[in-house]
């Protein structure tokens, strides 16, 4: 039974995977896998900083969000023709996000299971956001130092 369950949750995620046709919704700092319905050989993204591509192979890319607001993506096959250009859209985080109001002063956390952590979005407070983005970078280059073997 659960060998049936599994194979139709998978049928239907890969049944809702977007193709490239009509416009795509992406949420701020997640993923979508997108189909192409001809190979292509080149992808581009209008506004490199609303949203990143990565290509997986000749007929699908990743799509990542990465900050609010709207672009486009085109698609060239191998001679250059254009086969898509289509809207993408990306959005705020769609779940597990708390929003504290402290007088004129905005706070937003990002929760889990068991603990809520600072997740900074358009319109927070400076100060806040400047702690949680020097916190970032200490531990991105504790991590590079790590991984550097020091």
């Amino acid at each position: 039974m659960r060998r049936l369950t599994f194979l139709a949750i998978a049928a239907s995620l890969l049944a809702a995977a977007p193709a490239m046709a009509g416009s795509l919704s992406v949420p701020m700092d997640e993923v979508r896998v997108v189909t192409f319905v001809r190979p292509v050989a080149t992808v581009y993204v209008g506004n490199p900083m609303v949203a990143d591509i990565t290509v997986i192979d000749s007929r699908h890319v990743f799509v990542l969000g990465k900050s609010f607001g709207a672009t486009n993506i085109i698609a060239l096959d191998a001679n250059g023709k254009q086969i898509a250009d289509t809207p993408l859209t990306v959005f705020g985080r769609s779940s597990n996000i708390v929003t504290l109001n402290l007088g004129s002063e905005q706070v937003t956390y990002a929760c889990g299971a068991s603990r809520c952590e600072s997740a900074p979005l358009p319109g927070d407070s400076k100060e806040v956001y400047d702690q949680t983005m020097t916190q970032i970078g200490s531990h991105d280059q504790a991590s590079k130092q790590a991984a550097s073997g020091r």
